[in-house]
């Protein structure tokens, strides 16, 4: 149980056997909201930024900023806590910048990153953000014929070093056969045109992975990015993001999970010698966290529609799944969960979890011991903040979830329930 409960925001608190979340009943906010429901906790979110903050803080000597990852979940309320925390909120294409600019962020607090920006999403990123990273040279060549009717924000240059960190095949970002970024030698020319142009080049940004528990990876990127930082030849202001991704534990068998520190004083260790051996000044140090951040503050709750037996196998079928949930369809990645009341109950059977989607990949739990779940019952899966929602469908008719802040007893609406009428807001008047 404990473990379990290590899992869960750090408000969460079980108290007469019922589970609470930032001082909120949790059966009192699904019977209020209905469910799915998706609970994120204030103080969950503010503990993660304070330890980057402090981390960055007594590991990096020079300017260091952290760029919250809105692919993570991204909506004007965590937009606003991004910018109240004093972080830049990294956004791909021109709705994630909309959603930005929704939430009053200046252009200083906006960077913009994708593999294949249309030209929307350039003029987007043009008008309201502070920094682009440039993914590769056809994207460089539209934004130089842009410069002359333009003045640009900083460009940042993503490298790809050819190596990724131990992780999912899925989310390694840094390989040599990535569609993420470019090598040294497009590097090179992609310089060369920022100077035959006169582009605002300002540093170099990298990424091998998400979802990783040990930087060493990191070490090989680093060396490359300052190898070709000299070769560039930056001197005094310019940037450099080793990007992102630590990992945080999912389930029970993930602990302990390795800390945060070591991550962050891993890179900044590195990137300090390696500048020291290469007699370059230290970079404007950017870490992109996203899931570390906001993982652990989101919890999903679901209510128990049928409990079904088939051959071997004891079903609980649940109001939601793979359409605001699609990570264990996608990865097989594996989650924990308590029931919202009798939340200490003595496991009894093992079950597995499934939603009401047309697939058979529709499964968020595979084999998880339970106290005995009876139809209409609550269940709480942890570890639900990041690349749930991000990642959400209307698959079968699906209306995505409401989305609740909980602060001290308080419950704030961040995102309301889709109703029927979302749905068929896009068809075509005729058919209205």
């Amino acid at each position: 149980m404990d473990k379990k409960l290590s899992l869960f925001p750090v408000s969460t608190q079980i108290i007469q056997d019922k589970l609470t979340i930032g001082g909120c009943d949790v059966r009192t906010l699904a019977d209020q909201h209905g469910t799915p429901l998706y609970l994120y906790d204030r103080a969950d979110l503010d503990s993660a930024a304070g330890l980057y903050r402090r981390f960055l803080g007594e590991s990096w000597p020079g300017r260091w900023s952290v760029t919250y990852a809105g692919k993570a979940f991204l909506c004007a309320s965590i937009a606003q806590w991004a910018q109240g925390q004093g972080f830049i909120v990294d956004c791909t294409g021109a709705g994630e910048i909309g959603i930005a600019v929704s939430a009053g962020l200046p252009r200083e607090h906006i960077v913009v990153h994708g593999v294949n920006k249309s030209a929307e999403d350039l003029q987007a990123a043009i008008a309201h953000a502070g920094t682009i990273v440039v993914d590769n040279l056809s994207e460089l060549g539209r934004l130089a014929k842009l410069a002359k009717s333009d003045s640009l924000p900083e460009l940042w240059l993503r490298f790809q070093p050819g190596s990724s960190v131990d992780t999912h095949a899925y989310t390694q970002t840094g390989h040599s056969s990535s569609k993420f970024g470019m090598s040294r030698e497009q590097i090179l020319e992609a310089v060369k045109i920022c100077r035959e142009n006169d582009l605002p080049l300002k540093g170099l940004h990298f990424h091998q992975g998400s979802q990783f528990r040990d930087p060493e990876p990191l070490g090989d990127g680093i060396d490359k990015a300052l190898d070709l930082a000299k070769e560039i030849g930056f001197k005094d202001d310019w940037h450099l993001s080793p990007g992102g991704g630590w990992g945080i534990a999912y389930h029970e068998d993930d602990l302990p999970q390795p800390p945060l520190e070591m991550y962050v004083r891993f890179v900044a260790e590195n990137i300090k010698a390696g500048c020291k051996k290469r007699g370059l000044t230290l970079p404007h140090l950017h870490l992109e966290p996203g899931r570390s951040l906001v993982a652990k503050a989101g919890v999903a709750v679901y209510r128990v529609g049928t409990v079904k037996q088939t051959a071997g196998k004891t079903w609980l079928l649940i109001d939601g799944g793979m359409a605001d949930n699609p990570r264990h369809a996608l990865y097989g990645a594996k989650y924990s969960c308590l029931t919202v009341e009798k939340a200490t109950g003595s496991p009894t059977q093992v079950v597995s979890i499934g939603g009401p989607f047309c697939e058979s990949g529709d499964v968020l739990i595979e084999q998880i011991p339970l106290r005995a779940v009876e139809e209409d019952e609550l269940i709480a899966i942890p570890v639900s903040g990041a690349y749930h929602l991000s990642m959400a469908s209307n698959y079968n008719g699906a209306r995505r979830p409401a989305v609740l802040l909980l602060d001290n007893g308080q419950a704030r609406v961040m995102q309301s329930r889709e109703t029927t009428r979302d749905l068929t807001r896009r068809d075509g008047p005729e058919n209205a």
